[in-house]
């Protein structure tokens, strides 16, 4: 009985959080406006609910990150709408494939890497002041670097036509994108997931929520 009661906790925990990425994607809330740009703050509990729920669960909570945007996407297509959304595929079927793996596969490895990565470094006796912020800087930038990277590598052509340059100008503009937005993102992740994670692990330990330890086992 008592792994069932896990279980169910561990479900309605991943519901929850699967909640405010909902509440974060299709509102300012996931904006923060920054002196240049906005950062998206819509992959933080993504990347909290690999930390405190495991891989498992960061899986999930991408996958519906990159559902609402595949969504957002193809309701107010933008000027690079094809490369997230395969409605709007400009290369049929394919360009369908590819827009998906970006849109929710690329936000699935978000979850994936930073529940690993959170794991590894319990393991390595690093200490949670150190890894929060790691994982959080690594797992938005995961997601920077996942999105843009496959957008250069399978939409080059596609991508260069929207912006109306040359393909050979693509590489340029990608990692303008990452320095101008990735990384930016990426600080505000580290400082969000360090605040945010502190005070969760102790709620989830308190109300008997099942947390992912260094070895990869749920404890309470």
């Amino acid at each position: 009985m008592k792994e069932v009661r896990h279980d169910t906790k561990w479900m309605v925990s991943v519901a929850l959080m699967a909640a405010i990425v909902i509440v974060l994607a299709n509102t300012p809330l996931g904006m923060i406006q920054l002196p240049i740009i906005k950062a998206t703050t819509v992959h933080i509990p993504v990347i909290l609910g690999a930390i405190l729920l495991g891989p498992s669960a960061g899986a999930v909570l991408g996958a519906v990150f990159g559902i609402c945007s595949l969504i957002s996407n193809t309701m107010a297509p933008t000027l690079l709408s094809f490369a997230f959304s395969p409605f709007m595929s400009t290369t049929g079927l394919l360009g369908a494939v590819k827009a998906l793996w970006i849109s929710v596969g690329c936000r699935m490895l978000i979850g994936i890497v930073s529940g690993w990565l959170f794991i590894l470094l319990g393991r390595l006796k690093v200490s949670q002041l150190i890894a929060l912020p790691i994982v959080g800087f690594i797992g938005s930038m995961v997601n920077t670097a996942a999105v843009m990277g496959s957008i250069y590598l399978l939409f080059a052509q596609q991508y260069a036509d929207a912006r109306e340059v040359g393909v050979t100008a693509v590489w340029g503009l990608i990692m303008g994108t990452v320095t101008a937005s990735g990384i930016p993102e990426a600080i505000a992740a580290a400082i969000l997931v360090l605040a945010l994670g502190k005070v969760l692990i102790q709620v989830f330990k308190k109300m008997n929520i099942p947390v992912v330890s260094a070895s990869g086992a749920k404890t309470v």
